[in-house]
């Protein structure tokens, strides 16, 4: 039983970053029915660019951490209204193609800019350092990845369900008619919508990098799984993406601790097989009609 408590703490911990992927998937999907495939190498730019900020110019953690996440929304913002939005009469298929497009060049820049090597990314907590909470052992950056986890999805809640933009959000989201006749600016909404989820891609993406390490592919297992989540969860579902994130994350560990370190990293993939099977819409996600 102490075993399988350690499992759940450690699973939380990486099932907190999971939601944070999952949201900003959520956000987008939401907003304007995009899937984002860039999604994972927007976050891993803007972790490379806080890495720069650390190393080179010195900045404190903060103040790197923040410019990371500036450099995150600025580019997916810039993304929708450059690439996105004149091309806002392709087909479902032709925006996926773009967004692995903006994959790939963002891909490219990362490595010609940064190298392939893998680094070490400075941070301020250690995952050496461990605290004992009974027969519990949690490592400072497990604590720190759950309680910024945390802060973040508040904030991000307050955000959205609290706020006169939120309120904007919501609108648009629901009824994009409805909203551009009530004199909502929808072009400035989705841009903030795009720069918000790359911001919280941006926040996994270092708190991530110190227990991963950085390299320009270090986000695409995380940005698998944060689809995972919110599949899991529901599509268009906040509130699922953060229990989505959170179950796969705990799923992972206990799989991996009692049946195989070795083959965990596909249980994503047969939980996103195994939902769409059996609830297309995901545990908390609305069923979606179609009036013909």
């Amino acid at each position: 039983m102490e075993l399988l408590a350690q499992y759940v703490v450690g699973g939380l911990s990486t099932g907190s970053l999971y939601a944070l992927v999952a949201l900003g998937i959520v956000l987008l999907y939401r907003s304007s029915r995009v899937l984002n495939f860039a999604h994972g190498d927007l976050a891993t730019f803007a972790t490379f660019v806080a890495f720069t900020l650390l190393t080179t110019f010195r900045l404190p953690f903060t103040i790197a951490s923040a410019g990371s996440l500036a450099t995150a929304a600025v580019a997916g913002a810039a993304f929708y209204f450059l690439i996105l939005r004149p091309a806002r009469d392709s087909t479902l298929l032709g925006t996926i193609v773009i967004t692995l497009g903006l994959a790939l060049v963002v891909n490219g820049a990362v490595v010609q800019i940064w190298g392939a090597d893998t680094k070490v990314f400075p941070f301020p907590l250690s995952d050496t350092k461990v605290y004992r909470i009974g027969s519990l052992v949690i490592s400072q950056v497990s604590i720190g990845s759950v309680f910024a986890g945390l802060v973040l999805m508040g904030l991000l809640y307050v955000l959205v369900q609290r706020t006169r933009v939120g309120l904007a959000m919501r609108a648009v989201s629901q009824n994009l008619v409805a909203a551009q006749a009530l004199g909502i600016p929808a072009k400035r909404i989705f841009a903030l919508t795009w720069g918000l989820a790359s911001a919280l891609g941006a926040a996994a993406g270092i708190l991530l990098a110190p227990v991963t390490f950085l390299d320009p592919f270090m986000m695409v297992d995380p940005f698998l799984k944060g689809f995972a989540a919110a599949v899991l969860g529901g599509i268009d579902s906040m509130p699922g993406a953060v229990v989505g994130g959170l179950l796969l994350g705990v799923a992972e560990s206990v799989f991996g601790g009692y049946v195989s370190v070795k083959f965990k990293t596909t249980l994503a993939f047969l939980v996103i097989i195994l939902v769409l099977v059996v609830r297309p819409e995901g545990m908390l996600g609305r069923e979606y009609r179609r009036r013909v």
